[in-house]
């Protein structure tokens, strides 16, 4: 088959594809908004104008260079940049369980940003994992964390939470210190289930489904003895509560 015919037929099957996109709105949600500046496409120019300053210290949580992921290293050029991994490996300064992150360090040690990438849907627990940010975190900097909300299976067996950016609201919450500053998620996903599902969903739309989630905020005050256990379930995400049901009229 020669480089014109194959073009063809490549072309051809897209068209399905071209036509179905007209409709991608259908499966956007209302109520799910993009982050205002901490976007997929922008999220690292925003960090670097946060804390690409002289004096800053930074630090990655997933720093090690995977499926082509740049390194971070060279763009904190002003700033003092340290990367965690779980393995060693190229962009990688400390080798540790982040679920212990703050034991790696002296105490007193503080970062004016902690940033995370395509990580925390690989932590057993995050909601240790963020604890132990908010340790290392200085009043007055910045956590960033982009993980998955809808995305493949990848990395089994250690691939174990999908995040919600209201799911990252609550690991990073006021009663940690944290204010919301930015979130969202961005980079929608059309979807259905498949021809192998159980009959009664089969080829069935699924909308509502985002790539992306994205949370930044910034530490306002230091909590020595936060506690998952006594954390306020009404107060994690605050100004908001669990939708009420809906009144059926006769």
């Amino acid at each position: 088959m020669n480089s014109t015919i194959r073009a063809v037929l490549l072309m051809l099957r897209r068209i399905p594809l071209f036509v179905e996109a007209r409709f991608d709105n259908r499966f956007l949600a209302d109520d799910v908004a993009p982050p205002r500046k901490v976007t997929h496409a922008n999220w690292q120019n925003a960090l670097l104008e946060l804390a690409n300053v002289k004096g800053a210290r930074v630090l990655e949580v997933g720093s090690r260079e995977v499926t082509g992921k740049s390194s971070f290293r060279k763009q904190f050029s002003k700033a003092e940049y340290i990367g965690f991994d779980y393995y060693s490996g190229s962009n990688v300064d400390i080798v540790g369980d982040a679920h212990k992150l703050s034991s790696y360090f002296d105490p007193g040690t503080e970062f004016d940003l902690i940033f995370s990438s395509a990580s925390f849907e690989h932590f057993a627990m995050p909601w240790v994992v963020s604890q132990e940010i908010c340790k290392l975190l200085r009043v007055g900097g910045h956590v960033f964390v982009e993980t998955h909300f809808s995305y493949s299976s990848h990395e089994r067996p250690w691939n174990f939470f999908q995040f919600s950016d209201m799911g990252l609201r609550v690991l990073f919450n006021e009663q940690l210190g944290i204010t919301p500053v930015d979130s969202g998620m961005c980079n929608p996903i059309v979807g259905r289930f498949s021809s192998l599902a159980d009959p009664y969903l089969r080829l069935t739309p699924v909308p509502a489904l985002y790539c992306h989630s994205a949370f930044l905020g910034k530490k306002t005050k230091h909590v020595a003895d936060f506690s998952w256990d006594r954390a306020s379930v009404e107060n994690l995400v605050s100004g908001t509560t669990y939708p009420k049901p809906a009144v059926h009229r006769d």
